[in-house]
Formats: C-alpha cells, sequence, structure tokens
C-alpha cells in the first residue's frame, strides 16, 4: 500500500475545470494503486499526500478512506516531496522538491488519479532518454504557495487589470482573466510566477463573489 495519506480538499488550487469527461482508463482500483506506488518509488516521493473530496469523518486515522465511502467530487490533488541528487560543483548535492499534480479532468476520482498516474510516468521517460538533465520538466508542478484568504474588491480589480493590461468590467472580465492567467502562470518562463498566480486566483474568486461576473 502507497505510504500516503488522503486528506480532504478545502480549495481547489487555481481554476477547476468547467466540464469533466469520461475516463477513458480500463484498469482496476488495486491496479490503479500499484502503478501509483511504484511511480513514486522512482520518484523517491516521501510525505506524500491525496487530496479528494472526502470528509473528514470518511477518513480513518490511518489517513486512508473508510471502506464503502466515496468523494463527492471526482477532482484530487497529488502532492510529495521529491528528492534527487545533482551534481554541482564537483559533487553530489541532494536537493529536495514540493510539487503538486491537481486533475478533475474525469469525471470519477479514480479517472483522475489514473491521469496523474501516467502523467508521472510520462515525466520520469524524460529523464530516461536523456533530454532533461536537471529535471526542468517537474518546475511547471511546484506547489503553489497558499493564498491569502481574502482580497477586497478594488485590490481585486486593480490586479487583474494591471497583469492584463486592460481595463476591467462585466465585458472584458473573461478576456482580462485569461490574459492574465496566461502571463503569471508557473509553465510561463519569462513572466509566470507561483505567488502572483495564486493571488490572481484570489482576484478571480472576490470579483465573482462581489460582482457576479463569471468566467
Amino acid at each position: 500500500m502507497i505510504d500516503a495519506r488522503f486528506v480532504p480538499i478545502e480549495k481547489w488550487p487555481g481554476e477547476a475545470s468547467k466540464h469533466s469527461v469520461r475516463s477513458r482508463f480500463k484498469v482496476t482500483y488495486a491496479k490503479l494503486l500499484d502503478d501509483l506506488e511504484s511511480e513514486l518509488r522512482h520518484l523517491r516521493a516521501k510525505d506524500i499526500v491525496i487530496q479528494a473530496y472526502y470528509t473528514r469523518e470518511q477518513i480513518r486515522n490511518d489517513g486512508w478512506p473508510r471502506s464503502g465511502t466515496r468523494p463527492s467530487k471526482p477532482g484530487v490533488v497529488l502532492s510529495f516531496i521529491k528528492r534527487e541528487q545533482v551534481y554541482e560543483a564537483g559533487r553530489w548535492v541532494t536537493g529536495e522538491d514540493e510539487i503538486a499534480f491537481p486533475c478533475d479532468t474525469y469525471s470519477d476520482f479514480e479517472g483522475n488519479l489514473r491521469a496523474i498516474s501516467l502523467t508521472l510516468s510520462a515525466l520520469r521517460d524524460i529523464d530516461r532518454y536523456g533530454v532533461s538533465q536537471h529535471h526542468e520538466q517537474y518546475k511547471g508542478w511546484a506547489k503553489l504557495p497558499p493564498a491569502p484568504d481574502s482580497m477586497d474588491l478594488e485590490p481585486a480589480l486593480s490586479f487583474l487589470s494591471l497583469h492584463s493590461g486592460m481595463p476591467v468590467n462585466p465585458e472584458t472580465f473573461k478576456q482580462a482573466y485569461r490574459a492574465a492567467a496566461r502571463k503569471l502562470h508557473p509553465d510561463n518562463q519569462t513572466t509566470g510566477d507561483h505567488h502572483q498566480f495564486a493571488l490572481l486566483g484570489q482576484a478571480k474568486t472576490t470579483i465573482e463573489d462581489r460582482c457576479g461576473w463569471s468566467i
């Protein structure tokens, strides 16, 4: 069994998928967990956490869901600390990166967890064929810092306008958010920023709640 613990999702990281699709994966839950455990072992992962839409009452004291329980939503976030050795200044140095893989693409929890497992396998293939020298393919999955608990409306509008380069109103809200998201997303190697991207999510939530606008 994977040395992991389940915890409830309190807030989805970033923007949730608008429409989920039916999973196309045909494996048993036991096989899914075995494959995931194998991928995590290859990465020498530790402090493995599986966030899902279980309630705290549905999770046993050992950190695993109670038999017969199901999460209320299919989204799942796998996070762990990845240990690696890097050759620097003539010696091997052991480093650790905290990374997280969220997935709510599919309409069932097992499908999303399977998609994460296959993604880990694909990323490991990059190392296997020698294309990556410093495990760059994992950098885009660095775990985001927690966003502040709240943001007032005026700072939220100003933040979105600043990073989108346009005034924000009901007609431009969707366009402005997408422009800012492209700019701030951690995968953007030029202007991406983990902390600013988290703030963008908070600004979006504030504007949607206070103004009633939607993406």
